[in-house]
């Protein structure tokens, strides 16, 4: 109820997530959400942490800083990453937004790494702590604060499609984990005087945190390498194309990620040899306006023509098939040419194979050679393997 108030109230058209400057809005706001829970929490622990000694308890506070540190980081690059396309990015500013969430991680981890250090000398020249019921109280109060700021990035996170809203809600489910290990510590400490509670607290709540960040920095870094798209959309995106009744068949897609929601795709589109090439063109600029009116996607189309009505070519081009997921269903034949002269009959096309398949070019063009000279004897097959981009 209260992140529908806040969405309400700072997010304008909050239904439109697909618009830049809505998506901005969404992050911004969950960045300056982010950055005074944050700063509250880091103000109570450290005066907590202070005034009792205790170094589990100090890190806490310093982690809640850091993640105050990351909103603002997250608010900077939600801005930068919804700056329009200009001559030096014509592609815009959209993966900035992962720049954002990578330098989120590297935060994390040295924050991490730092109080592991500190935690760990605890542990060898144990220091006694004394906390108020008052001090537990305040740090027990940060657990439902952080349960509702992982609830609420989750929700804003998952609206957007943003890696760093999701990154920053994993975040506050971390910290929940950790705050419970300090005040166990908390508790264990006075019961068990020579035991280093504090110490051992400090080195788990730094541990928790470096592989915290690392998974962040996974999450982030995938789409800054280049990752496969979305089964889902791309399942999605040859149906709409295949919509086109131009359209016979869609091969070689190839989309690329300019941040979340900004897609930019090719693909081959089948059509028959015989139709208007101006007609042709119409009927595939349609067919790019059509996706771009659907989906986050600029897709360009490249005609490939064949003759579809030839039934001796549909004929070869069936049995073509059929050899192909004969070897293996997942093999998908496409670029298909058939030619004849007085002895041979010449097939020549490209195999979409998955990637590392255990037979090369020349293997496979044996194997289907073989499988379709059991239907004519003069067959030749040519063939070009390929792997798929998404």
């Amino acid at each position: 109820m209260i992140t529908e108030f806040l969405v309400k109230v700072f997010v304008k058209d909050s239904g439109n997530v697909g618009n830049a400057v809505v998506r901005q809005h969404y992050g911004e706001l969950g960045g300056a959400v982010g950055i005074v829970c944050n700063v509250v929490l880091f103000v109570a622990k450290l005066t907590v942490g202070i005034i009792s000694g205790s170094i589990a308890v100090m890190a806490d506070a310093v982690n809640n800083l850091s993640d105050a540190g990351s909103s603002i980081v997250a608010l900077i690059g939600f801005r930068l990453s919804a700056k329009p396309a200009d001559d030096e990015h014509p592609f815009g500013h959209g993966r900035l937004e992962y720049v954002a969430g990578l330098v989120i991680a590297v935060i994390i981890i040295a924050v991490g790494i730092d109080f592991f250090k500190s935690a760990a000398e605890r542990i060898f020249r144990p220091v006694p702590t004394e906390i108020s019921d008052a001090g537990l109280l305040i740090v027990a109060l940060a657990i439902p604060i952080k349960f509702w700021m992982f609830l609420f990035n989750r929700a804003l996170g998952k609206r957007i499609d943003s890696t760093v809203l999701q990154a920053t809600a994993f975040d506050s489910l971390s910290d929940i984990m950790t705050t419970t290990v300090v005040l166990l510590a908390l508790v264990v400490d006075p019961l068990f005087p020579g035991f280093p509670a504090d110490g051992v607290a400090g080195v788990a709540v730094a541990v928790l945190i470096i592989f915290g960040g690392i998974k962040v920095v996974r999450n982030t870094i995938n789409p800054l390498l280049g990752e496969c798209p979305d089964h889902v959309l791309v399942e999605e995106l040859e149906r709409k194309m295949l919509e086109n009744p131009d359209i016979c068949g869609v091969h070689d897609l190839i989309m690329h990620n300019y941040g979340p929601g900004r897609y930019f795709a090719t693909a081959h589109a089948e059509v028959n040899s015989d139709c208007d090439p101006v007609k042709i063109h119409d009927s595939l600029e349609a067919t790019e306006r059509a996706v771009a009116m659907a989906f986050p996607v600029r897709l360009t189309l490249h005609c490939d023509p064949f003759d579809r009505d030839d039934p001796d070519f549909k004929a070869w081009r069936l049995a073509t098939n059929q050899a192909a997921a004969s070897i293996d269903p997942e093999f998908r034949v496409y670029d298909f040419r058939m030619s004849r002269n007085q002895r041979y009959l010449h097939l020549r096309f490209n195999i979409l194979v998955p990637r590392n398949y255990p037979l090369d070019s020349r293997e496979l063009r044996d194997r289907i050679q073989k499988i379709l000279r059991r239907r004519d004897p003069h067959v030749l097959v040519s063939i070009s393997v390929d792997n798929t981009f998404v």
